[in-house]
């Protein structure tokens, strides 16, 4: 009759090269990306102590719905004219606080009207 050889064993292909591989590639990828530093927001806080407070109040609560300018609801487009004649200098502090529930992409797009208004010293305050 005929002989036949004793069945090989099936070898199953070793995953480890491969996962060293994904994992090789998912570091330098984590090293080679920059997160986060797509724009830093420039502001200080109001616990310095190295600001002399000097004018008329500047205080800009932000909430969801509203801006309140010391106390008084203000509409954004407006918000710079009415901030103008409390500026005793250009470069006088402003100070920003957020109201409840006020998500931080109200809050950058009023600093950033702010800025481009030409008010550059904003602080924050809780």
């Amino acid at each position: 009759m005929f002989a036949f050889s004793p069945p090989r064993v099936r070898r199953r292909p070793s995953l480890t090269p491969m996962i060293d591989v994904v994992f090789l590639l998912l570091v330098f990828f984590m090293l080679a990306a920059r997160f986060g530093q797509d724009m830093a927001l420039p502001i200080s806080t109001g616990s310095g102590g190295d600001i002399h407070w000097q004018g008329a109040p500047r205080l800009i609560a932000v909430h969801p719905a509203t801006l309140l300018l010391n106390g008084l609801p203000v509409s954004a487009g407006a918000l710079a004219d009415h901030l103008g004649p409390l500026m005793p200098k250009p470069n006088a502090p402003v100070l920003l606080r957020a109201g409840p529930d006020t998500d931080l992409a109200r809050l950058v797009a009023v600093m950033d009207a702010l800025r481009a208004a030409g008010f550059t010293r904003l602080i924050m305050v809780e």
